[in-house]
């Protein structure tokens, strides 16, 4: 009887430990789940003044000596970082380690499809063969490695639409009125999905222009 009374109490309390262990795995998903949240939440609400701050402070720059130009929308570049920071660190590393100077033309990969490079050196375009463009899969970085370049930038929500956009080449193309600013060595361009921009845009004294481009994939 005494056996019995034991082996009972036994599984009791195996039956009370394994109930403990399940609420303790369910809290603990519980708090993963709601960090989770809280974190996506605080991204999304980032003021603009943190978000400045974050960028003048380059805790994204991985090491990298290049400097971001002021129009990049510091609210999009912190929530697009801090959504997948591996990622861009990835590319700030990438951009740290390489000599683009001697780098030659081509593609280079940085992390799959999710991030990659794209060196030319070309001539820059007339005013009226550039064209207006937004990406929806892709971040552009675009950084002028030798030579200057023009670069048109316009909010979408002041662009008229001319071609809707072609999934095949990730681009939409508008008419704009814009404004205008010079690319140049030390300073990168970042164009989110809302920001439509017109780059290689020839500027006098510049007939050929060594350009870095790198896409980086969107986090929704």
């Amino acid at each position: 009887m005494n056996g019995q009374k034991i082996d009972y109490l036994s599984n009791c309390n195996v039956m009370i430990l394994n109930s403990l262990k399940g609420i303790i795995l369910l809290l603990t998903i519980f708090f993963i789940m709601e960090n989770n949240v809280f974190s996506q939440t605080y991204i999304k609400t980032v003021s603009e003044k943190a978000a400045k701050k974050w960028v003048s402070n380059r805790e994204w720059s991985n090491g990298s000596v290049l400097n971001v130009h002021e129009t990049v929308d510091a609210v999009e570049f912190y929530k697009q970082y801090h959504a997948d920071p591996a990622l861009w660190q990835k590319v700030f590393t990438w951009i740290k380690n390489t000599n683009l100077d001697t780098l030659v033309k081509g593609k280079y990969p940085i992390d799959g499809d999710r991030a990659y490079a794209s060196i030319t050196e070309a001539p820059s375009k007339e005013l009226d063969k550039a064209n207006w463009e937004s990406h929806k899969n892709y971040i552009d970085l675009q950084y002028v490695i030798k030579g200057k370049e023009k670069i048109g930038i316009n909010p979408m929500s002041t662009s008229t639409l001319t071609n809707p956009y072609d999934e095949k080449r990730d681009a939409a193309n508008y008419t704009a009125e814009g404004t205008y600013y010079i690319a140049s060595p030390g300073t990168f361009f970042l164009f989110f999905p809302l920001d439509v921009h017109r780059p290689n845009i020839k500027v006098d004294g510049y007939d050929l222009v060594k350009k870095l481009v790198i896409k980086i994939h969107v986090t929704p």
